[in-house]
């Protein structure tokens, strides 16, 4: 009873959001449930152990070992040729040993630099998986009012159409219309109903994908507007500085040649002297026939000098050394990448802007022209069935341009926070 009064809860509350708290909640949904991101955060707090494992490097490191031997002698015979008695011992040895690394060439310490290094790039890829998300998730949601609007235009366009052939039934009967003007209409009315069927295709295909991505059942009937605000940068220069410090993909290609540096210099510590301290203890019980038990303590200081491995070390360092060289290639190009795909936002954005503006010119002008032409169609005025089809048609194909502008719109604005690094939920706000 108890879960069934929750549920209950949590569908009134869903069903009592406005459009912002409608979209923010995909947003949400989509950044708990989707899998990648999930898998991201998963890899997130797998590379953050590494940085707790370069600092035990650090540390010392203590091991204690046991070791029991039995050993039966038999057939003693000395020199004098005497057969002595069989003999049986049982030894027991203890072990603790502690060891501190002193020194080894700045390996730990550049170790634990690369670890840093990592941890940083595991969340500037989690960063830009999360732009990723809300980005499909936004435009998911989009979309959907999208693919609804049009399913509606060519709902309200087969309810013209079928008052027009029977308006124009009627009309034959009084000899106003030819019987080539009726075919027309309902020539009209299948077209619209076979555009129809297409948008509701569309529609399912647009459910589908919208809840594969925000992993929740798709809203019904969404009937909302294409209002959002997002503030994005005034012009292409600021886009530029923003991205170049904020883009996620530079960031990770900056931090991957500081991660090669460090790799390096992990390789040239291989030719380095190191040095260890080692301290420890070990208790023997029957140690020999003569001696019962002894305890010994060590303590024993090791300096190592690795000269010459085949060759292994000095190959080491050239590899990482080409390695570094490579990601300073890589950056440069992805510093190019980011600039040229930033300017490709921008103008997208501009673009999507100007034409969002024709086509509310467009949709603007086609409404009065298609209420004009009925207007006179059903006074029975000059006007032809075909002027009025073809004046339907204008106003459909208005509406669904008008309405994949603003979409697309809403998506360019999207696009071009996400190449800046300011794709978030609280760049995000609907009215």
């Amino acid at each position: 009873m108890k879960k069934k009064l929750i549920i209950l809860f949590t569908i009134m509350s869903f069903s009592s959001l406005d459009a912002k708290d409608n979209l923010i909640f995909f947003i949400n949904s989509a950044l708990e449930k989707n899998p990648k991101i999930n898998a991201e955060r998963k890899n997130l707090n797998s590379v953050k152990q590494n940085i707790n494992i370069s600092k035990s490097e650090f540390l010392p490191s203590i091991t204690i070992t046991g070791s029991q031997t039995s050993t039966e002698t038999t057939k003693i015979i000395d020199q004098a040729g005497a057969i002595n008695n069989d003999s049986n011992r049982n030894t027991e040895t203890k072990k603790v040993s502690v060891e501190q690394k002193i020194f080894q060439g700045f390996k730990g310490y550049n170790n634990l630099k690369k670890s840093e290094l990592e941890y940083k790039k595991a969340n500037l890829e989690y960063k830009k998986v999360e732009q990723e998300t809300i980005l499909k998730s936004v435009s998911s949601y989009y979309d959907l009012i999208l693919k609804y609007k049009i399913r509606n235009f060519n709902l309200a366009n087969i309810d013209l159409f079928e008052r027009q052939v029977e308006s124009d039934k009627a009309r034959l009967q009084k000899g106003e219309i030819t019987l080539s003007d009726l075919a027309q209409s309902e020539s009209s009315l299948a077209g619209a109903s076979a555009k129809f069927i297409k948008s509701e295709t569309e529609l399912v295909a647009s459910i589908a994908e919208f809840e594969r991505i925000n992993r929740i059942q798709a809203p019904k009937d969404l009937n909302e507007s294409f209002q959002i605000t997002i503030v994005t940068p005034k012009n292409l220069k600021e886009a530029l500085n923003k991205s170049s410090l904020n883009n996620p993909s530079l960031a990770i290609a900056k931090i991957n040649l500081a991660i090669s540096e460090k790799e390096l210099e992990v390789k040239k510590a291989n030719l380095s002297p190191s040095a260890a301290l080692n301290y420890s203890i070990t208790e023997n019980n029957d140690l020999s026939s003569t001696i019962d038990e002894n305890e010994e303590e060590t303590v024993k200081a090791t300096v190592t000098w690795p000269l010459v491995k085949g060759g292994k070390n000095l190959f080491d360092i050239k590899k990482f050394r080409f390695k570094k060289e490579q990601n300073k290639l890589l950056l440069e190009d992805k510093k190019n990448e980011v600039k040229t795909q930033t300017s490709t936002a921008w103008s997208f954005f501009q673009s999507s802007s100007s034409i969002l503006n024709s086509t509310a010119a467009q949709l603007k002008a086609a409404e009065i022209a298609n209420e004009g032409i009925t207007l006179e169609y059903d006074s029975g005025n000059t006007r032809t069935t075909l002027e009025l089809i073809q004046s339907r048609a204008l106003l459909l194909d208005a509406r669904i341009t008008n309405a994949i502008a603003e979409k697309d719109f809403i998506v360019s604005k999207l696009e071009l926070l996400k190449q800046v690094g300011g794709l978030n939920l609280g760049a995000i706000n609907t009215p």
